[in-house]
């Protein structure tokens, strides 16, 4: 019964994480400016360069996500870059107690999608995607 579910599954699943990754990309690029501050303000460095590497990874991964296209790779880059972003803007341990909550939910909740980043990078990205077109 399982098998039969795979194709729409996994579709489903890169759909849906690529909708968290293109929407705060394309974000990035409208209040670029304002991505750019807030890089800068976390102490960053080059936050320009930052914010465009945020922008490429966001939308060239979210993309590549929707289309099952170099899926594995595509997943591997948004789950490290999820991981790294999360420490510096989610670093719940070094915020004062009234904001602790909100930005643990939110670092764990990046954990969780790094863990589903994985199980992309671990299984591909199912029948129904550019990457099994091209192995066929």
């Amino acid at each position: 019964m399982f098998a039969n579910l795979q194709p729409p599954l996994s579709l489903a699943g890169r759909l849906l994480l690529a909708a968290l990754f293109l929407p705060a990309g394309i974000g990035k690029i409208t209040g670029f400016a304002g991505t750019v501050g807030y890089i800068g303000s976390v102490g960053l460095p080059l936050p320009t360069v930052a914010a465009v590497v945020a922008i490429l990874v966001e939308v060239g991964g979210g993309l590549a996500l929707i289309a099952g296209f170099g899926t594995r790779v595509a997943a591997l880059v948004l789950a490290l870059f999820t991981l790294v972003a999360s420490f510096f803007f989610h670093n719940y341990w070094g915020v004062p107690a009234d904001q602790a909550f909100v930005q643990q939910l939110l670092f764990f909740k990046n954990v969780g999608v790094v863990g589903g980043l994985f199980v992309l990078v671990a299984h591909g990205a199912g029948a129904w995607s550019v990457d099994a077109r091209r192995q066929g």
